[in-house]
């Protein structure tokens, strides 16, 4: 394949490629390129927000290109500030390491193992003196920092911004010098650190890296971007009934971006959208579980919501004597307290054999299936 007919392949879907000219350049050197994305294991797991640039990592892989992948084991005890209305707490040493084990085994879901190098930043920064630190700051003007978005408002606003916060685009910049790359890839409100990036490469006598930013996938509620801190996101180690469930929870209008950003589809005016959005869910539980489990999860979908039917497994819980609803409910789990758990009831949420229950305090002795709310099943033995 050409230089020529890779970029296309490659450029496809990117919101921004600094630039066209350059990443063609290094494509025409013949070599394979070393494609870096960073990862702050700020939390355990991976979801379809990251899927979108590991996709395109995976693009790279296929035309033979190397995916330099680099957990951010050190930066992420700062914590990207990216976004943030207000300085972020330190992460404990303890869990990033955790987390940083679990992104390893992720990863390769999606990418090549033998066209990976998988990279700890710690490798490098663990080693930093003060007079590197020193070094490094040399290479940045407080007025270029300023230029990013979120902490020029903060700024302007005279939200606090700490000298640390100040760091991070400068060490992430960093390990693209260590690691020499070519190419590095992230989401939009990446483009400044990556930006940053190529700036230190100069300095450092090495050619600057092409920087490709893709969209950013909003969460499941459709206002803020997919995350694991707000609990929007579906994890690609999930179930293929939670991402199959999860999936079907969006609104017809993120459907559509979903489609273009995850799929790269554009939705089908003269489809229905509940047709639509199943054929989605079930792609995107296919995609990490395979097609006989997808079947079994949409299956399983409908059976509960479409036909309103109780799943064929769920979780038991043995009757006491003299246990009242409200306890069953907390003590199960189907509520997480005995407030919520008689809020729940009094709003007419709760069901036993499809029968409706209304007080809280109703003695339940005899077995059958409790329902609380749409999705939640239990047994009673």
């Amino acid at each position: 394949m050409s230089p020529e007919q890779q970029l296309e392949i490659l450029a496809a879907g990117a919101e921004r490629l600094v630039s066209h000219e350059e990443l063609l350049h290094k494509l025409r050197s013949g070599r394979p390129l070393r494609v870096k994305l960073g990862f702050d294991p700020s939390s355990p797991d991976l979801h379809l927000g990251h899927l979108v640039v590991l996709d395109k990592v995976r693009a790279f892989q296929d035309l033979g290109h190397t995916a330099v992948i680099i957990i951010g084991d050190y930066t992420a005890r700062i914590g990207d500030p990216t976004g943030r209305s207000k300085t972020r707490q330190p992460l404990d040493p303890d869990q990033v390491s955790a987390n940083a084990k679990t992104y390893t085994d992720q990863v390769f879901k999606v990418l090549l193992p033998e066209r990976t190098e998988i990279r700890r930043n710690g490798e490098w920064f663990d080693a930093f003196t003060y007079a590197d630190v020193l070094r490094l700051n040399a290479e940045m003007t407080v007025a270029r920092l300023l230029e990013r978005d979120d902490f020029r408002k903060r700024y302007a606003e005279g939200a606090p911004i700490t000298l640390t916060e100040f760091q991070y685009p400068l060490m992430q910049g960093h390990d693209s010098v260590m690691v020499r790359a070519d190419v590095e890839l992230g989401g939009s409100d990446q483009l400044f650190n990556n930006l940053v990036g190529r700036d230190l490469q100069r300095a450092a006598g090495q050619e600057p890296q092409a920087v490709m930013v893709l969209p950013i996938l909003p969460g499941l509620d459709g206002i803020q971007k997919m995350s694991k801190s707000l609990g929007n996101y579906i994890g690609i180690t999930e179930s293929a009934a939670e991402i199959f469930a999860k999936t079907m929870s969006v609104s017809d209008d993120l459907m559509g971006q979903w489609l273009r950003i995850i799929l790269r589809q554009e939705p089908d005016p003269s489809r229905h959208p509940m047709d639509a959005k199943k054929a989605m869910a079930r792609a995107l539980a296919a995609r990490f579980h395979g097609e006989p489990a997808a079947s079994a999860a949409q299956d399983a979908w409908e059976r509960q919501f479409s036909r309103r039917q109780a799943p064929d497994e769920m979780p038991e819980f043995p009757l006491a004597q003299d246990r009242k609803l409200w306890e069953i409910l907390r003590d199960s789990g189907l509520a997480p307290s005995g407030a919520e758990a008689r809020r729940l009831v009094q709003q007419g949420a709760v069901t036993l054999d499809g029968e409706r229950l209304s007080d809280e305090n109703a003695i339940i002795r005899n077995p059958g299936t409790l329902k609380c709310g749409k999705r939640k099943f239990l047994r009673l033995t």
